[in-house]
């Protein structure tokens, strides 16, 4: 049985738009794959913390959890780590905040980049060990940053999922959000012609 795990990231919870896109891609893949198991994460409705020197020691020595908030962190990154392993398909739900990711997100990859579980350090560097999986994200801009150098998003994902071995990834963008009605709408439309796109191609594989 495949598994796909969804991750929304966005304040507005299930109100915003990257979350109603990332639903929509979700939906869109269980409808392909009758009875896959779907994990699905709010990070604003259950945020992770963000990281600390004691929970980032015992992320590479679980020994090193002394605390209990320590251990505790411990556990749920173990958690999240499984999750991850076991998904055959990635749905990220990503508005972009001040030009980057919401700080929840980023909290999760923290919580999932750990050596020895999803990397591992070589004589060439780092290497990924999540290889084999299928990562969508439903991005969603204020404005139009695609292709210029203010488009950090893009970049960011591609090298922080990258490092755990997840280079398999499609981008669905909704830009123009803040730009009035019709450029919000004309983004939105683009975003659900990608998905319906994908969703055929997927049918045909």
């Amino acid at each position: 049985m495949k598994t796909l795990l969804q991750i929304n990231a966005s304040m507005q919870k299930q109100e915003a738009q990257s979350s109603k896109l990332s639903d929509a891609m979700t939906n869109a893949l269980l409808s392909k794959f009758t009875g896959m198991r779907h994990i699905k994460r709010d990070l604003s409705k259950d945020p992770i913390p963000h990281l600390d020197q004691g929970l980032f020691q015992s992320f590479h020595d679980p020994k090193a959890a002394g605390t209990p908030a320590q251990q505790a962190g411990l556990a749920l990154s173990d958690t999240l780590v499984s999750e991850l392993i076991e998904a055959d398909f990635i749905v990220l739900g990503v508005p972009m905040y001040n030009l980057m990711i919401p700080s929840t997100l980023k909290a999760w990859i923290d919580f999932v980049t750990r050596a020895r579980q999803t990397f591992k350090y070589t004589e060439r560097g780092p290497v990924g060990l999540l290889e084999g999986k299928k990562c969508y994200i439903a991005m969603t801009q204020g404005g139009s940053f695609l292709g210029t150098t203010n488009d950090l998003v893009t970049a960011y994902l591609k090298v922080a999922l990258g490092l755990i071995g997840i280079t398999d990834i499609e981008f669905i963008y909704a830009q123009g959000l803040a730009l009035g009605p019709q450029a919000a709408e004309a983004g939105i439309s683009e975003a659900h012609k990608k998905i319906a796109k994908i969703s055929q191609i997927t049918q045909a594989a």
